[in-house]
């Protein structure tokens, strides 16, 4: 799709050295925004690979980086306020459906304390559009496919889908109240190049890689609708200027009837079976697999089906890539930055 010009534009992205955030910035400083990366660096995972991509950003001339928490409002406050974005991006979370379960303190202080924090700075410090990432994760129990921006999502599987939802229902508060246009966009299970070590494809690559069997959840029975980084920036790049309004683009709208605020999925409308996935990974390696089959784990579902039809109405595109040429592109960066 036509590459957005951004050449006026002061963008605030959250989570600037995380895997989504990292690729997003990257895309809006080509495009000739002036961003300023928000992250705190958390241990988390490899924090060695956030500074890898925190150093290709700083090279940059429109980059700048804040070193801090979203939960620390006092910090937070006076970036905002001596950087002045017109545009944020919020994709600052604690991420991670198992992890939650174990440290569920993370997820309440970065994911509703953290976001709410930047809600109240826009609300003093008005913005021309708060995007923010919530997750596939919301649909929780529903079983009706594919998950349709409309749907209920009342019935959360894990507290890190219970922080998600809590943060879109606190983000609609906002916009009605405050006027803010909010859109929060649903993410599909995002994998590519400099992805997070805690997610499943990096870690079969790594098992893969040492001759180790890898751990096939659900005894390889689920689905996801994989969407590849690159397609999910250029789909998130794009609603920028989708600016929630008071008319409906089409039936498939989730716009608020109060609000300037709607939620969009961002995914490609495709499922593919993980033993699919997983060939994939195989095809790109040379490698078969060793799986150690497994039961299904506390907070997963069974699989994912985003409705495509509301991101297309509103940007004329949707994730494309296939799952093979996707993974192959990560198989690639992963040889390379390990070397």
């Amino acid at each position: 799709m036509t590459m957005t010009n951004l050449t006026d534009r002061r963008i605030l992205v959250t989570g600037s050295a995380g895997f989504i955030g990292f690729h997003t910035a990257q895309r809006l400083l080509e495009a000739g925004a002036q961003v300023l990366g928000i992250d705190n660096f958390t241990a988390y995972y490899d924090v060695s690979l956030k500074e890898a991509r925190s150093a290709i950003l700083k090279k940059a001339p429109g980059f700048r980086l804040a070193r801090l928490g979203i939960e620390d409002s006092n910090a937070l406050g006076a970036v905002w306020r001596e950087f002045a974005p017109d545009t944020v991006i919020h994709l600052a979370a604690q991420a991670g459906v198992r992890y939650s379960i174990d440290h569920p303190d993370d997820y309440v202080a970065t994911n509703v304390t953290g976001t709410f924090n930047l809600l109240e700075l826009a609300r003093h410090n008005p913005v021309r559009h708060f995007l923010a990432a919530s997750t596939s994760s919301v649909y929780g129990a529903n079983t009706e496919m594919p998950f349709a921006e409309t749907q209920r999502t009342q019935t959360p599987m894990s507290l890190y889908a219970a922080t998600k939802g809590a943060t879109e229902l606190i983000g609609h508060s906002y916009a009605h109240l405050y006027g803010i246009p909010l859109t929060f966009f649903r993410f599909f299970t995002v994998y590519g190049p400099w992805g997070r070590p805690d997610m499943a494809l990096f870690k079969f690559m790594k098992a893969i890689a040492g001759g180790e069997a890898i751990d096939v959840y659900g005894h390889g029975k689920m689905a996801r609708d994989f969407t590849y980084v690159e397609d999910l920036v250029s789909a998130l790049v794009a609603l920028i200027d989708a600016v929630p309004g008071i008319e409906p683009v089409s039936a498939a709208d989730s716009l608020s009837p109060v609000a300037p605020f709607r939620s969009v999925n961002i995914g490609g409308g495709s499922p593919v079976p993980l033993m699919d996935y997983i060939a994939a990974l195989e095809a790109a390696t040379g490698t078969e697999a060793k799986k150690n089959f497994m039961a299904m784990q506390p907070g997963d579902v069974p699989a994912t089906h985003a409705s495509a039809d509301l991101l297309r109405a509103l940007i004329g595109f949707v994730p494309e890539t296939p799952v093979r040429d996707g993974v192959k592109a990560f198989v690639d960066w992963y040889r390379d930055y390990y070397s």
